[in-house]
């Protein structure tokens, strides 16, 4: 089959490798028609090589047809519809039991110290091959894949996988309510998906923040109040001003360790990303290495006793807080991979009438073959030709 491999910081190609096969009763086989990039593919694009090796399978926003399934797989058979959340998980753990699926006991990396296996997604989420490929191999599809009707493009189901319910956690972790006010720092596809659900949620005012074009305007077009960081010296002041002062309700930080304006520790990460193998990994590890622009200007914009949800990702293990204003204000922070078959009962009405209440259908902005991957991640990391959401149809 053809699949998209990591070769090297910001160098990736689509070459020929052997076809998944079933290994374990509990897989399946999911032949792809749509799978997306995600903003976390591109720090394994950029910065987080050091956990790569050439030739590694990335991508986990999958959706197609199931070929084949194991004999202990009964939920889901060929022919079948589905997509497949990016967190492998086994449904019937201690962690999966009480919801927490993104901590699998299962399938955790317990000599990485970390959560759930993750499609695509380095030796620290196991190593697992990912989803930007022809075929996918799908551990645990006992439990995981979502099977989904006919009768709508893939993209109206398609963000199930990742996008979609990472936003709905997010902004639930916000404690986002009917009449709550909240920000989105960050209007990349996750803070876009954020801004609408809070509304469907029922949020009174919800206000995006981002300084590309496009991103404001498709923002915009929902019915999202802006702010173009570009044009404004103090964001924070500029929501305290819209809030009468008090700080919004809820505040998600959907941008993580991609932020500008963070110059010093964009440097670290860039020098720490050229490190050899190991010596990265330490720096990684050990060194406050995030730009942490995005989650400073989360911090002061929410309101006393207010909730930040962190859903951009993190790779530091040394960073920076303002503990001491946090605790003042009596901030709750919240964060986490997406639990992502916890919020799929609650989405499912959104997605399946005539309507689309979420903009599922107008996030998209480059639909790609596969072969075209290595130039939908040079158009999407430079935020090239309004590029804001990229699907590879192989």
């Amino acid at each position: 089959m053809r699949a998209l491999t990591w070769q090297g910081t910001q160098k990736v190609s689509v070459e020929t490798v052997p076809d998944p096969q079933i290994q374990e009763p509990t897989d399946a086989i999911v032949r792809m028609t749509s799978t997306a990039i995600c903003g976390s593919d591109l720090h394994l694009y950029d910065v987080l090589g050091m956990y790569l090796e050439p030739g590694d399978i990335i991508g986990h926003e999958p959706m197609g047809m199931v070929e084949e399934v194991g004999p202990e797989v009964s939920h889901i058979q060929p022919g079948d519809r589905v997509v497949v959340p990016f967190n492998i998980s086994c449904g019937h753990c201690w962690m999966c039991t009480r919801g927490f699926f993104a901590q699998c006991e299962t399938t955790q990396v317990t000599e990485q110290g970390k959560g759930a296996r993750l499609f695509g997604y380095t030796a620290l989420y196991g190593s697992v091959p990912g989803a930007q490929a022809e075929f996918l191999r799908v551990p645990q599809a006992q439990f995981g894949p979502i099977k989904v009707p006919s009768g709508h493009p893939d993209e109206r189901f398609l963000f199930l996988s990742d996008v979609l319910t990472t936003s709905w956690q997010a902004v639930r972790y916000a404690d986002i309510e009917a009449g709550s006010t909240c920000a989105v720092i960050g209007l990349g596809p996750i803070g876009q998906m954020c801004t609408r659900v809070a509304k469907y949620l029922g949020a009174a005012r919800v206000i995006g923040v981002d300084s590309v074009p496009e991103r404001l305007e498709m923002a915009r077009r929902h019915g999202i109040e802006v702010i173009d960081q570009s044009k404004v010296d103090d964001v924070p002041g500029a929501i305290m001003e819209m809030t009468h002062g008090r700080g919004v309700d809820g505040v998600v930080d959907a941008v993580g360790m991609e932020a500008h304006g963070s110059p010093f520790q964009a440097a670290l990460l860039g020098a720490a990303g050229k490190l050899p193998g190991p010596l990265a990994r330490k720096a990684a590890e050990t060194i406050g290495v995030d730009r942490m622009a995005a989650m400073r200007t989360a911090f002061y914009s929410v309101r006393r006793a207010g909730t930040i949800s962190l859903i951009g990702v993190y790779g530091g293990q040394a960073d920076p807080f303002p503990m001491m204003d946090l605790f003042d204000k009596g901030v709750t922070i919240r964060m986490g991979q997406a639990h992502v078959k916890r919020w799929v009962d609650e989405i499912m009405p959104a997605l399946t009438g005539d309507d689309d209440p979420l903009g599922t259908e107008d996030l998209t902005t480059h639909a790609l073959p596969l072969e075209q991957a290595p130039h939908g991640y040079e158009m999407f990391q430079k935020k090239q030709d309004g590029c804001i959401k990229v699907v590879l149809k192989p």
